[in-house]
């Protein structure tokens, strides 16, 4: 494809606004990259809409020319899903962030898709209703860019991912053609449901610039417990025995004794518990705390965690979610090279047995951090790059051996990416996930709806 001349740029400005378009080095080099920081943004420009209409504008104009374009939210995603590394124009959303009013009988909210997670969960909150979803990244990710890759985050046990809360969403084509299917509706049946082809699909089929929202009540005061346990078989153990329990649970995190570590160095915190094991487990749960009582003793006699502690009021809570939601943080200073797996969760105990002989093959005497959802079976496992070694050479390492790692998520029945896509970072191993005959019925939608491949080229595939 071809990239943005000047003079096409020039146009741009001209039709859009120039307060809309830059080409300044420093927009482009904080646009055209994603999180992880691996790939050396090189897009021509910036393009900041403020509507659905500018955005069908741009995306005419781009298709015409056959310019290629990288929607662009929040920008928190790991597998270069949002990087512009090939002359390309990032659209960005950031100017989109209306909040229409909260219906509360319906319990629908329609939003714009720059709009700010956090600000969506505060807007809903003063009518006493949530957006379910919820991610550490929530005061800087995007409802767009949330759609774009079916978010999962913290409470997927309780609330399911992304698309179970969309109801409706405007779509903007390659070409320019406006899909408007914002309708406030629970049922639909009158075809294939075209929403859910955007939901997931990382930009490459339309650009989402507006959605209905689904809201439920803001739960009930929650109980936030933070435990030590010996193992992952233990924590997997435990999680078993917690789906029993007198209450419903909303999030069941888990990390390593290493993740703990980087935490408490970088946010100058002490030791949550007086006992550390391999793993600890935050549990977040609604329900009577008298009975919770009796069944955190039971678990404790029965020897199932080795330590632990309940928050007794919200900013207890807030300090031990602190201990979850800081890793991803914690871990940045060291470059780590970050895998986001997704398996069954019954296979997640033979899955990690398997993983520990391969790092000990592979990384000999490197350090690795291992956190997740154990309730919905997503692994993040990262490696951090040794002091001594340069970037360059730590890429090279990690990256050869993805393959065996992949391989071995296929084998135990996995997903290679649960929740940040494939992107750039993971596409050329889609086989351990996708079948041929799947690739290929992919690889027809986007020729579909995107046939000079213009939206987030070379993504995925």
């Amino acid at each position: 494809m071809a990239t943005a001349s000047a003079a096409f740029i020039d146009g741009l400005a001209r039709r859009l606004g120039s307060a809309q378009v830059s080409t300044d080095p420093g927009d482009l080099q904080t646009y055209g990259r994603d999180w992880a920081r691996i790939f050396l943004p090189a897009p021509s420009a910036l393009v900041r809409p403020r509507t659905t209409e500018e955005v069908s504008e741009v995306l005419r104009e781009c298709h015409r020319a056959g310019v290629s374009v990288v929607p662009s939210g929040g920008r928190t995603g790991l597998a270069g899903g949002a990087v512009a590394a090939r002359g390309e124009v990032v659209l960005s959303l950031e100017r989109m962030r209306q909040l229409g009013p909260v219906d509360t009988v319906g319990r629908t909210l329609v939003v714009e898709a720059g709009a700010v997670l956090e600000a969506v969960h505060t807007h809903a909150a003063e009518q006493g209703l949530t957006w379910p979803v919820d991610l550490a990244a929530r005061g800087s990710c995007q409802i767009g860019g949330n759609i774009a890759t079916n978010a999962g985050g913290l409470r997927v046990i309780r609330y399911g991912n992304t698309r179970q809360w969309v109801l409706g969403l405007t779509a903007v084509l390659a070409d320019g053609t406006v899909l408007d299917m914002n309708r406030c509706l629970e049922k639909d049946n009158t075809g294939t449901d075209l929403r859910q082809l955007f939901i997931g699909s990382e930009g490459t089929l339309g650009v989402v610039t507006r959605a209905t929202l689904k809201l439920c009540a803001l739960p009930p005061e929650q109980q936030v417990m933070l435990f030590s346990v010996g193992s992952l078989g233990d924590v997997l153990a435990f999680f078993a025995e917690a789906r029993r329990g007198p209450f419903v649970i909303s999030a069941f995190e888990c990390f390593s004794q290493a993740c703990l570590e980087h935490v408490m160095r970088e946010q100058k915190i002490g030791a949550p518990l007086g006992v550390e094991r391999e793993f600890y487990v935050l549990l977040e749960v609604e329900g009577d705390q008298e009975r919770l009582c009796d069944w955190l003793e039971t678990m404790l006699e029965r020897s199932l965690v080795a330590d632990g502690t309940m928050a007794q009021d919200s900013q207890q809570a807030r300090q031990l979610w602190s201990y979850r939601e800081g890793i991803t943080e914690s871990l940045a200073q060291r470059f780590p090279h970050k895998n986001d797996v997704a398996l069954p969760v019954h296979a997640l105990a033979a899955f990690y047995a398997d993983l520990q002989v391969l790092l000990g093959q592979r990384y000999q005497g490197w350090e690795a951090c291992v956190f997740g959802h154990i309730g919905d079976g997503n692994l993040h496992v990262n490696l951090l790059k040794p002091s001594a070694m340069s970037v360059q050479d730590f890429v090279a390492h990690t990256s050869s051996a993805d393959e065996a790692l992949f391989a071995l998520v296929q084998r135990h029945g996995g997903s290679i990416s649960a929740e940040h896509g494939i992107g750039l970072l993971k596409k050329a191993y889609l086989k351990y996930s996708r079948s041929e005959q799947e690739i290929a019925a992919l690889r027809a939608v986007k020729t579909a709806l995107d046939p000079r491949d213009i939206l987030n080229p070379g993504k995925i595939f």
